[in-house]
């Protein structure tokens, strides 16, 4: 894997159905919180919100790694229950659609819990 800059450099690595599925995710997000920042940290695509990683996601040989953060694991764990899960990562097979609204959620949770740890720290 080499070292990446951008989304595009990332995704530029993978053939053409795994990079629909992580422009789709990325779309998504964008949609869902236009004012969040792109970078890549840990090797992956990440998502910052206010100086803080809101989601990172990245392709695997079989899955695609969402990775919100343990927090958000066990918030969605019901929902999350058709999925491999481990402490803050979640394994979305590549031979299945990718559960956009459960991401938009997500981040949408990872959001809020930025915005009340950022308003706790600064009282």
């Amino acid at each position: 894997m080499e070292t990446c800059i951008t989304f595009e450099d990332y995704f530029s690595q993978f053939d053409e159905e795994i990079r629909i599925k992580l422009e789709t995710i990325r779309t998504e997000i964008k949609k869902e919180i236009p004012e969040v920042e792109e970078c890549i940290k840990y090797l992956m695509p990440t998502f910052v919100y206010q100086n803080k990683n809101l989601i990172h996601f990245a392709a695997f040989t079989n899955h695609i790694g969402l990775y919100p953060g343990p927090e958000a694991v066990t918030f969605f764990e019901e929902e999350l229950s058709n999925y491999k899960t481990s402490k803050g990562a979640i394994q979305i097979p590549l031979d299945e659609d990718i559960p956009l609204n459960l991401i938009k959620k997500i981040v949408q949770h990872a959001k809020e819990r930025i915005i009340k740890t950022t308003k706790t720290t600064n009282k």
